[in-house]
This record gives structure tokens, sequence and C-alpha cells, in this order.
């Protein structure tokens, strides 16, 4: 196979993966609204539980909204690497993955294709919400809103990856709605995405423990530092390992000699 054919066939998947999502308004409309809602009703009151204003990163005092806007763009990515579980899931159903599979492309291509195609959706949501976050008056340094995209990149290809490993385990479009809320939500709670990792401590040590090592929080954690300027070297170095991680899994799992697939009769 050429670089020619490998280029076509990742540039389709890229370009089907962003067809859809504009075709399909309600997805982008419902992945806003979810964390614009955490940001403009719940903060309040979270912000009188926790104090005024609380330690960021960058050693000043900042409102709590500020706080949180990394977190929530987090969530963004969360739900949109379980929404591109889902479509991997319908394909199957519908057979269209099956036509996939059977390219002469090597599958991990395949998948990577995929999974780049959903970060960069994520990557435009997040962006997105950034936009409509700064005319609310919750606004980083400039450069931040560039240093945050290779943190972006590495955040949503480890979500995303972790989101195709759960689909290699769904047989059934019915049941990917009882795994998505298993997984999303104790991994969105049990993070520091809406509460600082100090402050947890003072109440669970368990919870600290689980929030420490939780994958979602290092990721969150590696776009808040870089939103102000900041590299976290250890949550690099954690997100990048679980995705890793992941996507290895997730190619096995989609292996019909290996993984799960070959329980389903096929990919």
């Amino acid at each position: 196979m050429k670089l020619l054919h490998y280029w076509r066939a990742m540039w389709g998947i890229i370009w089907r993966e962003l067809w859809r999502f504009v075709t399909q308004r309600e997805r982008f409309i419902s992945a806003l609204v979810r964390p614009l809602v955490w940001l403009f009703v719940f903060a309040a009151g979270f912000r009188a539980a926790l104090g005024l204003a609380i330690t960021p990163p960058y050693e000043t005092y900042i409102l709590y909204e500020v706080y949180i806007t990394p977190g929530l763009i987090g969530m963004i990515q969360l739900f949109n690497g379980m929404q591109s579980s889902l479509s991997m899931v319908y394909d199957r159903e519908m057979g269209s993955m099956r036509i996939l599979m059977v390219c002469p492309l090597p599958r991990w291509f395949l998948l990577l294709s995929k999974l780049l195609a959903g970060t960069g959706v994520s990557v435009l949501q997040a962006y997105v919400f950034l936009a409509i976050a700064w005319f609310y008056d919750i606004q980083a340094p400039w450069q931040g809103y560039l240093w945050i995209l290779p943190a972006l990149l590495l955040s949503g290809l480890m979500l995303g990856a972790l989101g195709l490993l759960l689909s290699s385990f769904i047989k059934q479009l019915e049941n990917f709605a009882g795994v998505m809320n298993f997984v999303i939500f104790p991994m969105f709670f049990m993070s520091t995405a809406l509460y600082p990792l100090w402050k947890i401590k003072e109440s669970s040590a368990l919870l600290y423990n689980l929030a420490q090592y939780n994958p979602f929080s290092q990721a969150v954690e590696l776009i808040r530092f870089a939103l102000y300027g900041q590299f976290n070297q250890h949550a690099f170095i954690y997100t990048l390992v679980a995705f890793i991680v992941f996507m290895a899994a997730a190619i096995i799992g989609y292996n019909p000699s290996k993984g799960m697939m070959v329980r389903k009769g096929g990919a």
C-alpha cells in the first residue's frame, strides 16, 4: 500500500466524522449545553460552598468559575469520547464498520483514524466553549488559547481511546447507555474537575486516592495548567501512558483473532 492510500483513507474517515457532526446539530448543542449549565448555574452554589476564591496552579486567587472551566472542557472531551464509541457500536450494527474493517489497510490505522476524527471534533467543541466563556468574563491569557491545543489533543486522544476500548465490549446499542453512565459519572465526579485535590483530601482519603490516580483528573490538570501557560509534566506523562494503554487494548479488542470481536462473530 502506498502512502497516498493511507492518506486518502484517513481523510475519508475524518471527513465522514466531521460531516456527521455538522449534520447532527443536536449533538453539537448538547455537547455545549451540559458544561454551560454547570458553568452558569451550578458554579454559583459550589462557589458559595468552597469560598469566593481558591488557589489555582498559577498561584493567584480567582473565582471558582475560572477554576472549573478546564474541568468542563474535560467534560466535553469525555462525553465526546463516549459519543464516538456509540457511533462505533451503531456502525457495527448497521454493517458499515464491517466494510471498513475488511479493507486492506491495517486495522490499527483505521482505529487511529477514527480516533483522530473524534478528537478533532472534541477540540472544536472545546474552543467554542472557551469562546462562550470569554464573553462570560472567564478569560485566560491569550497565549493560553494556543498552549492548550496540544493538551486538548492528548487528552482527547486518551479519552477517545477509552471510548474505543469500551465499544469493543458493547454488543448492542441498547447496552451503551448503562455502560456510558457507569464510566462517565464516576470518572467525572471522582476527579479534580470540580474540586481541587487538596479540598478532596480534606473530606475523604479514599476519594483523594481515587481522584489522584484517575486518568481523567490528570487530563484535566494537563488542560488546566496549559490554559495558563504552564506545563504539568506529571499529568502529561500520566495521560500519555493512559492513551497508549487504552489504545493498545482497543486494538486488541477489535482484533477478530484475539479480542472481544471474536465473540461477536467478527467486526
